[in-house]
């Protein structure tokens, strides 16, 4: 990323927090780093498997020695024992993997402050009876608040992107929402959006006994429950 601009709006939104741990996941050429860096009173650590970049990063940026994990974020073991917030214009490639990741973190993660494909981000933010609403969406707004901040053009990039970037911001919910168990939750909303032309009735009804499939709820298709309605209904499940 070459535009100072989109990085200053980014560091500016996590500034709104006050936090004394920071994980950048996915640091590159260090186009946030640098600025992350000038946060004072903060135990700052970056999280990348590239070793090329990491050799890029120590060269321009000598105070990042002993702040760089050199692993597979996906693979990795949570990097502090408190809370913490995370940050990175996240691998498109990898970035719901990223999200589910963290979803498990998320008793130490509070914020997380991410640059995704717009179309990701759009959908991770998406509302019921959308045709972006989805597996993503319910299962990191089941925990997390989430706002869309702004667009990132191609052109803050070199090279330019074919695609549209857009910068998320997660707040964890101040109250929880009551599932049955996070496993079951899981299930249940990947099972019927799996099979999200469907009727819910026909799409789920492996996980529920045929009385409760009476329900005129699951006439609906999953597109059209909300994050509320999932809930409620793992706890009818058979699972």
């Amino acid at each position: 990323m070459k535009d100072e601009n989109i990085s200053r709006k980014i560091i500016s939104a996590l500034q709104q927090h006050s936090f004394e741990r920071l994980l950048e996941i996915g640091p590159g050429a260090g186009a946030l780093t640098k600025f992350l860096l000038q946060i004072e009173n903060i135990d700052f650590k970056a999280i990348e498997l590239d070793g090329e970049k990491i050799n890029y990063l120590l060269l321009h940026y000598p105070a990042l020695k002993d702040k760089i994990i050199h692993e597979d974020f996906l693979q990795s073991s949570i990097p502090f024992d408190k809370d913490f917030i995370v940050i990175g214009n996240f691998p498109y490639n990898i970035s719901s993997q990223i999200l589910f990741k963290i979803l498990e973190w998320k008793d130490n993660v509070p914020v997380v402050i991410g640059m995704f494909q717009k179309e990701v981000a759009q959908r991770i933010a998406s509302k019921p009876n959308n045709k972006t609403y989805g597996i993503l969406s319910v299962l990191v707004q089941a925990f997390y608040k989430v706002e869309y901040l702004f667009d990132v053009a191609p052109s803050s990039f070199n090279p330019p992107p074919k695609v549209m970037s857009g910068i998320i911001e997660l707040k964890i919910r101040n109250e929880k929402l009551e599932i049955k168990n996070e496993e079951v939750f899981f299930r249940l909303v990947k099972t019927a959006f799996n099979q999200r032309r469907k009727k819910l009735r026909n799409a789920v009804r492996n996980l529920f006994d045929a009385d409760i499939l009476n329900d005129t709820i699951f006439d609906k298709r999953a597109e059209q429950l909300s994050i509320e309605d999932f809930a409620a209904l793992s706890f009818k499940t058979k699972l």
